[in-house]
């Protein structure tokens, strides 16, 4: 507010002009970490996703080994390179490269990924593979373009009252290069600084005041690991090796040590003040905060496993042993280091280390006391049961048998509260009956549902809260439910039934389904018909 008050009197002038011409280089083709960053950058695709689409790319003979952490590329693709660039872009395109790999402990065994025949900017396949195929061409071909030429414009603004200085920057692209095939993307997910087109100006040029926006600002936390941003930092530690990256990151989520989730995000009001025609005016508007797309949480059992063995594993859990171990490897290699020496050395104190573990029979589980129940003293706690997290309400040592309720999904045991824990317990919840049949609403392994005569409901995410849901809406669920399931069954022959699943008709026998032959009509099957088809599918398996 101070300030905005002295700029109601300020005038404003140019104080100085500077004009720097810069270049901007291309990056250097995909190495396997950079390919899986940028496929999920610009496509979406998963890592292991990115593995298996380019698996096949390569089985088909389009793109070179796709596990690799070399960004060269060999003399032959070189010189297809540049014939390609001048004959779509004309020479002044073409710059020929040879790229150094930066990345730590790398072994580069292969060349870089790239398309098996450059003069191929497309290719043939699925969806997934053509984007794939297309992504890795445009940025082979990038690599070895020239330089984009530009020019960066930087004006300072003075104020008559103040050493308080603005700034203005712009930057004009002069010549286009490698960016008229490609942009690399980044990890930033908010650019928060606007670009204007600045008008010619003069060294000392007088300025009229439009207005002066104060935006009030919250200081962001450091954004959490999406999938390529957790790769790129694996390469920079130097932990794992291009064919390790993928299974990786699938087994700590297959595990349930971290979940790849959207969240919601929080509104909060930010103040905005501006100065207008000589008047300050105060707004509020709405942001939301904490949003998130796609990024990896960590879960209860990855931190109590983690904590596990830092406290036991230090030195084989460090962020350096992989890489330690892969320089040895190389010594061995080279002839500079027995492998048995190393082994040794290695393998005595870990097996130390876990006899010595096995001795202490503790099984880490992750409990806090929240706390104590407020109507019966009782105390009340969270830990990791057999099956997920849970919170307690009384103990052992007490003749009462302790209760339990398993944690919602959101929940963790190291930021859980005592009132969060106590509302656990209001579910299962009885909400009366329907037609001679109670409707009770719980949350389960797989969820909040509806229990009704022994039938479970699900109720739908982010739509039905089971601590509000009223009789109403549980019959709506329930028919709804059961409307879904009639259309599914197209014939029901007690033991054998002609379902409608998400591929078309197929049918059911002792929990065991059957594809129907192509061109099949499933509402004129008879039962002799469906056993008929049942057998023959039975012999084909047998027989293969």
């Amino acid at each position: 507010m101070k300030f905005l008050e002295l700029c109601k009197g300020a005038e404003f002038s140019v104080g100085s002009i500077t004009i720097k011409p810069g270049t901007r280089s291309p990056a250097p083709p995909f190495t396997t970490s950079t390919l899986q960053q940028e496929a999920y950058r610009k496509l979406g695709f998963s890592v292991a996703q990115t593995m298996a689409v380019a698996q096949k790319l390569y089985e088909a003979g389009r793109i070179t080994y796709m596990r690799t952490d070399s960004t060269n590329l060999s003399k032959m693709a070189l010189a297809k390179s540049r014939e390609v660039i001048i004959s779509e872009f004309g020479d002044k395109y073409s710059k020929t490269r040879q790229f150094k790999t930066k990345s730590k402990g790398a072994q580069e065994a292969h060349e870089a990924i790239r398309p098996a025949y450059l003069d191929n900017p497309t290719t043939t396949g699925n969806q997934n593979e053509k984007k794939l195929y297309e992504l890795i061409w445009k940025r082979t071909i990038a690599s070895q373009m020239a330089d984009a030429e530009i020019e960066k414009t930087s004006i300072s603004i003075d104020m008559s009252n103040s050493p308080v200085i603005f700034q203005a920057n712009g930057e004009v692209i002069k010549f286009d290069g490698f960016l008229r095939v490609y942009t690399e993307s980044t990890d930033q997910e908010n650019n928060d600084e606007e670009r204007y087109v600045i008008p010619p100006v003069k060294k000392g040029m007088p300025l009229e005041r439009e207005n002066v926006t104060a935006t009030q600002k919250f200081t962001m936390p450091p954004p959490r690991y999406t999938e390529a941003s957790l790769v790129k930092k694996l390469e920079e530690l130097g932990i794992g090796r291009p064919s390790t990256y993928a299974p990786t990151i699938s087994t700590i989520q297959n595990r349930g040590y971290v979940s790849r989730e959207d969240r919601p995000g929080e509104k909060r009001q930010i103040q905005i003040l501006t100065l207008q025609n000589g008047k300050i005016t105060a707004t509020a508007k709405t942001e939301v905060t904490g949003k998130e797309k796609s990024k990896l949480f960590p879960q209860d059992i990855g931190m109590i496993v983690n904590d596990f063995l830092m406290e036991n594993f230090s030195e084989i859990v460090d962020y350096h042993f992989t890489a330690e171990v892969e320089e040895q490897f190389d010594e061995i290699a080279l002839g500079n280091l027995v492998w048995t020496n190393m082994l040794g050395k290695f393998y005595s104190p870990f097996h130390k280390t876990v006899t010595n573990t096995l001795e202490k029979k503790e099984r880490k589980t992750g409990g806090r006391i929240l706390g104590n129940h407020p109507e019966t003293g009782e105390p009340v706690s969270v830990r990791m049961g057999r099956f997920g997290p849970v919170a307690q309400i009384g103990d052992s040592a007490n003749t009462e048998k302790p209760r339990f309720a398993s944690l919602s999904k959101n929940q963790l045991l190291e930021t859980i509260t005592l009132e969060e824990a106590l509302d656990l317990f209001r579910l299962p919840r009885s909400l009366g009956e329907y037609d001679g049949g109670e409707l009770v609403v719980g949350v389960g392994k797989f969820g909040p549902y509806v229990r009704y005569k022994s039938k479970f409901y699900s109720l739908k995410r982010g739509v039905d809260d089971p601590y509000i849901l009223t009789v109403e809406r549980a019959v709506e669920i329930i028919l709804e439910k059961n409307d879904a399931d009639k259309k599914k069954v197209i014939k029901d022959f007690e033991d054998i039934k002609v379902l409608n699943g998400r591929y078309g008709p197929y049918l059911v026998k002792d929990k065991q389904n059957y594809r129907l032959p192509k061109g099949t009509d499933a509402e004129k099957l008879t039962k002799e018909d469906c056993i008929s088809i049942i057998e023959k599918n039975d012999k084909t398996t047998k027989s293969s």
